[in-house]
């Protein structure tokens, strides 16, 4: 074994006994649809036997085949700040943290399969998805009210309720939204390089089951608990092949009544759960929020997100139906709705080359047998897009690491407490300032990660370490004391940008322009506001200011026009988007036609259940002077508290996401009220000021003494000849004598 694994090799001999198979019934298929198999752990030779080991073996038998299991304790699912929080019956919350030898979750691959990928946990028993190859996947988990018994079938058995995700193609089922994960959690790298971290998004996640879905387990709170880690393993599995990471910062149990309103309308829950994370916030900082719920939605809505909301103050997360008993029913779903938060819509016709023999894609909107398995490059170009735009600032930092739950190790490849330097194994080390074999600093070395760590050495302070990506984005320095780059930090919401005529938003600086833009193509531009006010006072499906709770479409108060459908001009014959049609409106504005021209993204009648419609305008566009689109309303900036922050910073900085001042070059934090170097003291500070132009300064004065020490003799020697014309002076020289 590896150095650093200890005693824990795990061993799973799994037995199939005579009696306990039942034969499959469907498609004439002849295999066993379920075997019983008793688990028997074995341990290393050495005498340390841990109960959850850092990396384990598992052998298992499957319809007469031994697979063997390579595992790794998911090291990044527990961020350090994790938080686990129950209420008491006097609904006062009570909140502890994880045991680092509590920690049971898994990632690995199937040995000698290449497209293998594993998601397992050993919290009570063995439970989770082993997948073979694209076509071929196992679910394994415990007997239930039978000691050491555990069940392994194919994933295609697994029973589910009927229901969808709120849309209606070809009728997909929950048990779809099962096979659309299982083949996207393809095999990925057991261990990022950390000069490749950059690269890796991270999204900090707060999950939140209700008092639903607290009874739905039996009211037992460790079950409830268990469930909500294995959905977020899962998730992370399934997020890893975009480069992002699901990193759990807080769970929470609502034991005794529903924290905020959790009914059967999906609209309503979404929007009073969304209301209560933004108090959530003030108390425990994360990314994205996310709540199960065991109450079943009507119609066959399982889950429902905004779109284009991650990290947003106000919209980043979603609520999802615990459909199944089997934690990767719900675990699908909740990877779906998170991808509406990336950007990421249902898929158009065009967009899935995987046929529906080989699977699908896990944001189709309908899928085929056996299993989706891929994210589609519309999916990748949309999550691209909405990064680029300035979306998802939050994400690239990496949660700290130094104290890691499932326990410390020297070569695991993360810095943690008592550690100066970790490049993973010694085998696989390439870091020149690192010690591998006992994660020590080499000789003269300051440092060995980070953006900040340039050679083995720290860098200056007000190095710059990642740039001022758009408008709404702030630049973050070196401190000259930590090799890693500060937080990624991004102007305040409501702070104006693309000179006055926008506001910065969730990082974005949003105009009506640029959407109509990636709705039409170049060229496209908004329509007149007699345009917004004539189609969205209608309240129908071509014109409207979003849904209210019941999902029934809005009319739009003439003050809201604005953000409602949005309306542009282009001379284009139809939209980008495969599935939308033009919706062409003629108005007649100082006695001549106007062409107003909307988006419908065509979809069956329950399609649109799971996200908002694309063809609105976007929160955080301007509607007006000192007014913003916010769920459909044209309101004040004033909620943002843009005003009141600004002013502590004595009109020579900007506002951060953080409510502190990024001062102005000449400007010292944190108010931006004495002289120094600018920046914050959340982004570093700003380089001093190039000594390139004081040195050329000092020659130049240098270089016109001279000049003038010459001049003088001449003069001296010239009053007996005449005198010397000032012009004659060269223009540079007479200008600094001015």
């Amino acid at each position: 074994m590896p150095r650093g694994v200890g005693a824990a090799q795990l061993c799973l001999l799994a037995l199939a006994l005579p009696g306990w198979t039942s034969r499959g019934s469907g498609e004439g298929s002849p295999q066993p649809q379920h075997e019983l198999i008793i688990p028997q752990w074995k341990t290393a030779e050495s005498p340390l036997r841990e109960k959850h080991p850092l990396k384990a073996e598992l052998r298992v038998m499957a319809e007469g085949r031994e697979l063997i299991l390579d595992l790794e304790k998911n090291e990044h699912l527990f961020a350090p700040a994790y938080t686990e929080t129950h209420y008491t019956p006097s609904g006062n919350p009570r909140t502890t943290t994880l045991k680092s030898e509590d920690h049971c979750f898994y990632h690995g691959t199937v040995r000698k399969a290449e497209q293998s990928s594993v998601t397992l946990s050993t919290c009570r028993g063995m439970r989770g998805l082993i997948m073979v190859s694209s076509n071929l996947s196992y679910i394994i988990e415990p007997l239930p009210d039978s000691e050491g018994h555990h069940l392994i079938y194919r994933s295609e058995h697994l029973k589910l309720p009927p229901g969808n995700c709120g849309f209606e193609h070809s009728k997909p089922t929950a048990r779809d939204w099962v096979l659309q994960f299982t083949n996207q959690t393809k095999k990925r790298p057991r261990r990022m390089k950390r000069e490749d971290l950059h690269s890796m998004k991270y999204v900090e996640l707060y999950l939140v089951a209700d008092y639903a879905e607290f009874q739905k387990n039996r009211r037992d709170q460790d079950a409830t608990k268990h469930k909500l880690m294995e959905i977020a393993n899962y998730v992370d599995k399934f997020y890893r092949s975009l480069n992002i990471r699901i990193a759990l910062v807080g769970l929470e149990v609502w034991t005794h009544g529903n924290m905020c309103e959790v009914s059967e309308n999906p609209y309503s829950t979404l929007w009073s759960f969304l209301s209560w994370r933004r108090k959530l916030l003030a108390r425990k900082s994360h990314d994205n929020a996310q709540l199960i719920t065991g109450m079943s939605f009507h119609g066959t809505t399982i889950g429902l997100a905004p779109l284009m909301a991650m990290c947003s103050v106000y919209q980043s997360g979603g609520v999802n139906m615990d459909h199944s008993e089997n934690a990767i029913g719900v675990a699908a779903t909740m990877a779906h709705e998170m991808g509406h938060n990336f950007g990421m819509s249902h898929d158009s016709a065009d967009c899935c080359s995987a046929s529906a023999a080989d699977g699908g894609c896990i944001m189709a909107a309908a899928t085929g047998h056996p299993f989706p398995r891929v994210f589609n490059r519309c999916n990748r170009k949309e999550l691209d897009r909405y990064l680029q735009s300035g979306g998802g600032m939050c994400l690239s930092n990496m949660p700290d690491t130094r104290t890691l739950y499932g326990g410390q190790r020297c070569g695991n490849g993360y810095l943690e407490d008592g550690e100066e330097c970790d490049c993973g194994e010694e085998e696989e080390c390439d870091n020149p300032c690192c010690n591998a074999s006992n994660c020590t600093l080499r000789e003269g070395a300051e440092c060995a990660h980070g953006s900040c760590c340039h050679q083995c050495k720290l860098l200056a302070p007000g190095a710059l370490c990642r740039e001022q990506a758009r408008q709404c984005d702030l630049p973050e320095f070196c401190t000259g004391k930590s090799p890693r780059c500060p937080t990624n930090f991004y102007q305040m919401d409501g702070s104006p940008c693309e000179g006055g005529q926008a506001y910065c938003y969730n990082g974005m600086c949003l105009t009506y322009r640029e959407q109509c833009q990636q709705l039409w193509g170049p060229g496209a531009q908004p329509a007149p506001d007699l345009c917004f006010e004539k189609v969205n006072v209608a309240g129908d499906t071509f014109g409207n200011c979003g849904k209210d709770m019941n999902g029934k479409h809005k009319k739009c108060n003439m003050r809201d026009a604005k953000c409602g459908k949005i309306q542009c001009q282009s001379s284009e014959a139809r939209p980008l988007e495969s599935n939308a049609v033009p919706i062409d409106t003629t108005i007649i504005m100082n006695g001549r036609q106007i062409r107003c021209r909307g988006t419908h993204v065509y979809r069956g009648p329950e399609e649109e259940g799971d996200m908002l419609d694309p063809g609105l305008v976007m929160t955080g566009t301007k509607c007006g002077h000192n007014h913003i689109c916010f769920e459909g309303q044209c309101r004040n900036t004033s909620f943002f508290e843009t005003e009141g922050c600004g002013k502590k910073c004595h009109g020579h900085g900007v506002c951060n996401n953080n409510q502190n001042c990024h001062c102005f070059r000449g400007w010292a934090p944190p108010f931006c009220n004495t002289p120094g170097q600018g920046g914050s003291i959340d982004s570093g500070p700003t380089p001093p000021e190039s000594a390139g132009p004081v040195v050329a300064g000092v020659f130049s004065a240098i270089f016109a003494l001279a000049v003038l020490m010459l001049m003088y003799h001449c003069c001296k020697q010239n009053n007996k000849l005449g005198y010397l014309k000032p012009l004659a002076l060269p223009s540079k020289l007479r200008q600094q004598f001015r």
